[in-house]
């Protein structure tokens, strides 16, 4: 993202501070009750080298989750990065046993609710991502020295599906 190597070094020096604001949305498996931090060491998995995981001598990784929303199965929540690991946000969430909706890697078999509709068991099924979105970024500007910061609206597919979640 950097257009030259000052403004790529002022970057990285932000990451490896924790300068970066990075907020996401996600819609996971399992009924949240709170919110909560998840402070838990990953690395590669001992056994399964192309994945993360929760290992004791992994790198430092924080995660914090808010509740936005409880469904009858899922919930939709807001996730804000203290570290920045591979997958962290995936990893950390199925360690919790709340796996990000749609993941293939760590969330496992879909898990359609029993008693759900025709309709929603269809928008459950083609839904075919992981349920997370970078909703904010903010960092500090390589040149300026300000703070700056985007956001992103929840993505149509995502949308669709808390609207099928709310009538189930």
């Amino acid at each position: 993202m950097a257009r030259h190597l000052a403004a790529h070094t002022h970057l990285v020096t932000q990451l490896q501070a924790r300068a970066f604001m990075r907020k996401y949305q996600a819609i996971v498996t399992g009924v949240l009750v709170a919110g909560g931090t998840v402070d838990a060491p990953i690395g590669r998995h001992p056994k399964q080298r192309i994945r993360m995981a929760v290992v004791e001598n992994g790198k430092q990784a924080i995660t914090h989750y808010r509740v936005i929303q409880r469904y009858r199965a899922h919930t939709h929540i807001r996730v804000q990065l203290e570290t920045g690991r591979t997958h962290q946000i995936r990893v950390h969430l199925a360690y919790k046993h709340y796996p990000v909706l749609g993941d293939p890697v760590y969330g496992g078999r879909l898990q359609i609710p029993s008693a759900s509709s025709d309709t929603f068991k269809k928008t459950l099924r083609t839904f075919q991502r992981q349920a997370l979105h970078a909703a904010e970024l903010g960092i500090i500007h390589p040149n300026s020295g300000e703070w700056v910061q985007w956001a992103a609206p929840l993505p149509n597919d995502m949308q669709i599906l808390l609207a099928a979640l709310e009538k189930d």
